[in-house]
């Protein structure tokens, strides 16, 4: 007996060790090649995403040119070039009320053995919602006779507002050596609601490191900004800019000098917005000659609630794990902000400061993403406990995007002014493409089985749900969220917006109820992804349109 008894504890020690691990995040390096440097990406369905490019020489072909549009297909992890007119290399965009994708601005040049490209300073190209789940039939529209910016805009930043169209803001008119040198100090819109530009003290005040600007669209309707280290709220409707604290210790975080910003995320039943803004470089320096690739970059984070008591009190510092110029801020559905991309020292842009890396006025990139807790203790709101390391250095020109599926899909990398690889290259032109996966990804996973087409504000919605056993305890922490997936493009995710809703499940667990925002301000109306979360597993998303669907303006 006693011999039994040791053979059946060897036994359980064997299983023990051999029982797998709790699972953790993962990078997963996909098969197929990008083919065009993904340096913008926007969701644009719940199977595809739109890359941009600049128009040069990358491999993924299209009409006998090189291609610098492509459809990436979230289902099959593959590519299919799409058809631009214009040069889209460093422009904007978002998804607008109606569900039609907008990217405005680019790049004034074309390119050698390229012939088919035309300048993108004023270029608004429209893909329109497409049903095909592979891409089949989807194209980009474009008409740049009649359908063109007021201005000629380079490096702008765009946001989806309260009405569903698209505020515009910034940029510079033509080719500038590093800093903005030749600005669009302006405001616009599209659909194009006035005949002229607004003009902007802000602009002009935070020159010369101002393109990009951080923009947050904010409940009440109006437009936070940062730019350089100056940061305003813009009312839209009154045409007024009011000045806020700059950010503190000199810390600059506008292209070149890039750091990012996200719209922390809103929650009932007051939605009060916060901003948080990570990274940059703390300088008093703008001059290239004076600024190295080895310039260190902050680890500094600043965040300010944007109600009065908030304002008075200004920016609360913390910071990150380490220095990164360029990272990338991203929203998870729990709440939570993923911080990835970058480089430890240096600058945006190509081989304009000194000790270039190759082309790359940066150097050291970051490998591991961090994960920022909004509702932690200031001080415990930063980890990278459990998080992997990519293996790819993203640095300039890189995207990232949280996808329907609930992970992130990252591409590009491309500090060269063409497709640069080979040995011996540091930081060449990436057409590797990986996705990062949540540790909920490997285990059973709430699902919501059918979602309406349409969400009306203000109004409860029950939709039917399954939940796996796993997740049924007694009062299990349930979320759902509302989500913007934005537009990735320059280390700023513009239009990414998170908004809780209060929620809901039935006794039966068979059905879940919640209740939309208010109106168009708390989330500007057009295409939503909602996300049940049950203990920091979260759904697949349902992709819905947040609204009536109207094309814009549509005041909701």
């Amino acid at each position: 007996m006693k011999q039994f008894t040791l053979s059946l504890l060897t036994a359980f020690a064997s299983l023990a060790l051999a029982a797998p691990s709790a699972p953790g995040w993962r990078f997963d390096l996909k098969e197929e090649r990008s083919g065009i440097v993904a340096l913008e990406s926007i969701v644009v369905s719940p199977t595809l995403v739109v890359f941009f490019d600049r128009a040069s020489d990358d491999p993924l072909q299209i009409n006998n040119h090189s291609a610098w549009g492509a459809l990436w297909n979230l289902e099959t992890s593959t590519v299919r070039p799409l058809d631009v007119l214009t040069n889209s290399f460093c422009a904007s965009g978002a998804l607008l009320s109606n569900g039609s994708m907008a990217s405005v601005g680019g790049d004034p040049n074309g390119f050698p053995g390229n012939p088919d490209i035309r300048p993108g300073q004023q270029a608004i190209r429209i893909f329109e919602p497409c049903a095909s789940a592979n891409g089949d039939g989807c194209t980009l529209f474009e008409d740049p006779v009649n359908l063109h910016l007021l201005e000629k805009r380079w490096y702008p930043s765009s946001i989806r507002i309260f009405d569903g169209s698209l505020l515009i803001v910034g940029g510079m008119h033509e080719d500038t050596p590093f800093l903005n040198t030749d600005p669009a100090l302006s405001f616009e819109f599209f659909p194009r609601k006035e005949d002229a530009p607004r003009p902007s003290q802000f602009l002009k005040r935070s020159l010369p490191a101002n393109l990009f600007p951080r923009i947050f669209a904010l409940p009440d309707g109006k437009v936070f900004m940062v730019a350089n280290n100056q940061s305003i709220i813009y009312d839209i409707e009154a045409n007024t800019e009011r000045i806020l604290p700059d950010i503190p210790n000199n810390v600059h975080v506008t292209n070149p000098i890039d750091g990012s910003a996200i719209l922390l995320p809103l929650s009932p039943p007051d939605f009060v917005p916060e901003v948080l803004v990570c990274g940059g470089t703390q300088t008093n320096v703008f001059d290239p000659t004076q600024l190295s690739s080895q310039t260190p970059a902050t680890s500094q984070c600043s965040r300010i609630r944007l109600d009065e008591e908030g304002i008075a009190r200004g920016w609360e510092v913390e910071h990150m794990l380490e220095g990164r110029a360029m990272p990338e801020l991203v929203h998870l559905p729990n709440g939570q902000v993923l911080i990835a991309n970058g480089a430890r020292s240096g600058f945006a842009a190509i081989h304009q400061v000194q000790d270039p890396i190759g082309n790359s006025n940066a150097d050291h990139a970051v490998l591991t993403p961090s994960l920022y807790t909004p509702n932690a203790p200031l001080g415990r709101r930063i980890s990278n406990v459990g998080m992997p390391s990519s293996g790819i250095a993203r640095v300039y020109h890189s995207s990232i995007t949280l996808t329907p599926q609930g992970n992130f899909l990252i591409g590009g990398s491309n500090p060269n002014s063409n497709t640069t690889v080979g040995a011996g290259i540091k930081f060449p032109s990436e057409f590797r493409i990986q996705t990062l996966d949540p540790p909920f990804m490997f285990v059973d996973r709430p699902k919501i089985l059918g979602a309406p087409k349409k969400l009306a504000f203000n109004s409860r919605v029950t939709v039917p749900i399954s939940i796996p056993l796993a997740l049924t305890r007694p009062g299990a922490k349930v979320q759902v969220s509302l989500m913007d997936l934005g537009f990735s493009s320059h280390a700023f995710h513009s239009s990414a917006r998170l908004v809780f809703m209060d929620a809901r499940i039935s006794a039966d667990r068979k059905s879940l109820t919640f209740t939309t925002p208010p109106n168009g301000r708390v989330f500007p109306p057009g295409p939503a992804t909602v996300f049940l979360t049950i203990d920091d597993v979260t759904s697949e998303g349902a992709w819905v349109m947040m609204g009536s669907g109207n094309s814009p303006p549509t005041l909701e």
